[in-house]
């Protein structure tokens, strides 16, 4: 799969893309990354990327000249058009659902804005979604950029060892995951649950599950209301409620 990130701040991504899982599954050419550096490509003298609004008000506004011709640097030869999102507090809020379809496209490039943002003309020219971290506003779009690279790179084949690195961790399956405990077996006192070294695998996934179940509804009961659960998770639940 392959991410180009156009942004004013190239060098902030491979201090955390170039290390851990990631970095690994870019060594592999599992992953490919760009990052593009928007001022490059900026016809002004002084390398300026901004400009007044002209509604007024306060701030700067991108200007589309330098992102438009960053953004054909990649795409202008290729056959096809990449998915393009534009990370915007306006946008749809970024969920596990979100990534996994995002990690069914295979060149996604991802639009950084600053200031007060992007003129509307060159997000109405490039961008196919518009996606947000959540309802709050950063300086700017690379954290939330890396967020997504993150999140969607690790449901690519081979970048985690295995389907099962992800997929009973927290809000996969709709749900938070169950607590995990490793050595030693007693810790300041408190000791590993019982069930988890019985040795008895049928017993710990119904004991894993019910722990997820029990953690969603006291952490976040909404997201019991769209997860998928079975007659025996509703059962038990109601009868933990009692």
């Amino acid at each position: 799969m392959r991410f180009d990130v156009l942004t004013l701040f190239p060098n902030m991504f491979e201090a955390v893309l170039g290390e851990s899982i990631i970095g690994r599954a870019r060594e592999n050419k599992i992953l490919e990354m760009n990052f593009v550096d928007i001022r490059a490509f900026s016809k002004n003298k002084h390398r300026k990327v901004d400009d007044y609004p002209y509604s007024g008000g306060g701030g700067m506004l991108m200007t589309p000249q330098p992102i438009y011709d960053a953004y054909l640097s990649i795409a202008g030869d290729l056959d096809y058009k990449p998915f393009t999102i534009y990370m915007s507090p306006q946008g749809k809020v970024f969920s596990q659902n979100v990534a996994k379809e995002l990690s069914k496209k295979e060149h996604i490039v991802l639009l950084c804005g600053h200031y007060e943002g992007v003129d509307q003309r060159v997000i109405d020219e490039i961008v196919d979604m518009e996606l947000s971290i959540g309802d709050f506003v950063l300086t700017g779009g690379e954290i939330p950029a890396m967020a997504v690279i993150d999140a969607v790179s690790r449901l690519i084949p081979n970048v985690l060892s295995g389907e099962e690195s992800y997929k009973n961790e927290s809000h996969f399956s709709g749900l938070l995951e169950y607590p995990q405990y490793t050595r030693p077996a007693e810790f300041l006192g408190r000791k590993v649950p019982d069930i988890l070294i019985s040795g008895h695998h049928e017993n710990i996934e119904k004991w894993k599950r019910q722990q997820a179940l029990v953690n969603t509804l006291n952490k976040r009961p909404d997201l019991l209301e769209k997860a998928d659960l079975t007659d025996e998770d509703i059962r038990f639940l109601n009868n933990y409620k009692k």
